[in-house]
């Protein structure tokens, strides 16, 4: 049972030109996106760099104005609601940044960057948000003492940490994040990530989880959307996007997920040469001759694939 509804979503930015300085045109970010969140579960939300797949996490969020469509939450129409500082939505949904040091004040300690939420939100007194720092600094793993600290005296890894006890600060719902590993090493990246499964366990947190990493997105989720130019080319379960992808798009971001195994590496490499060569021609676009991505069809109850109106069941 869902929690929350995203509804034909769309950001679109205006493009001005000519002596009048008038609209002639739009960029579509995001253009007509669907998601439902289920309590406890995982998101994936994945696509290359300006597939629009940050700017749908910070419009749901409310960094972004959105042009139309609409957010239900618990029942509840919010998507003009959802700047209120002290609403109900905003205390529940929180997010993770993709840079954990530029989304902190380098002049403001630790303690006073994971209250920032428990001051907007809760209104505790001294003693009790004290004790909640406490909390929450022990529960990603920190020393009490880290709250005295400044930003630039830590880690990639423990500023990531420090993101997820202020996200964590006001026991939300939901947490949108936004590539939160993508600049950490791998070894740290396979801690945050663990870290992450556990607290989800522990609270019954919901994420988004936005990357153009499949690998990790299929270490992290439970359902995937693959974006491209601002709409969803193949939605469905973690097994029905990895072990049957009919989309294109989705087997060549598949094809370069790295492997150890050479055989393996071997047989990715002709497969990734294949789909190439498919990609280019013309019975397997996945947009229309207007540059229109194909609208989503239903291959089973938990799998869809944008694809012509001509095709009967993916590529």
């Amino acid at each position: 049972m869902s929690f929350m509804q995203i509804k034909d979503l769309c950001v679109h930015y205006p493009i001005r030109g000519g002596f009048f300085n008038r609209v002639v045109d739009h960029v579509y970010a995001v253009d007509g996106v669907n998601m439902e969140f289920e309590k406890g579960k995982t998101y994936g939300l994945v696509g290359e760099s300006g597939s629009g797949k940050s700017t749908t996490g910070k419009a749901i969020i409310g960094l972004e104005k959105i042009t139309s469509g609409s957010i239900i939450y618990e029942g509840e129409n919010v998507t003009n609601q959802r700047r209120e500082r002290t609403s109900a939505y905003n205390r529940d949904i929180q997010m993770i940044f993709q840079d954990s040091h530029s989304s902190m004040n380098p002049r403001k300690r630790i303690k006073d960057i994971i209250a920032e939420p428990i001051r907007n939100f809760l209104k505790l007194s001294d003693q009790e948000e004290n004790r909640r720092i406490n909390e929450l600094l022990a529960i990603v793993g920190m020393p009490e003492d880290a709250k005295y600290k400044y930003p630039h005296e830590f880690s990639g890894g423990q500023k990531q940490r420090i993101g997820i006890a202020r996200a964590v600060a006001c026991n939300p719902k939901m947490i949108i994040a936004d590539e939160p590993v993508s600049a950490l090493d791998l070894s740290v990246q396979a801690q945050v990530l663990n870290f992450m499964k556990d607290i989800q366990q522990e609270y019954g947190l919901s994420y988004l989880f936005i990357s153009h990493d499949l690998g990790v997105v299929k270490h992290m989720c439970d359902h995937i959307s693959i974006m491209y130019k601002g709409r969803f080319v193949e939605t469905g379960r973690r097994e029905d996007v990895y072990k049957n992808p009919q989309h294109i798009y989705t087997q060549r971001l598949l094809s370069a997920i790295p492997n150890i195994e050479p055989s393996t590496r071997i047989a990715r490499k002709a497969e990734r040469q294949g789909v190439e060569a498919i990609y280019q021609t013309e019975q397997h676009k996945y947009y229309d001759e207007n540059g229109k991505v194909y609208a989503l069809k239903q291959l089973s109850s938990t799998h869809s694939v944008a694809m012509s109106t001509q095709d009967k069941g993916g590529n």
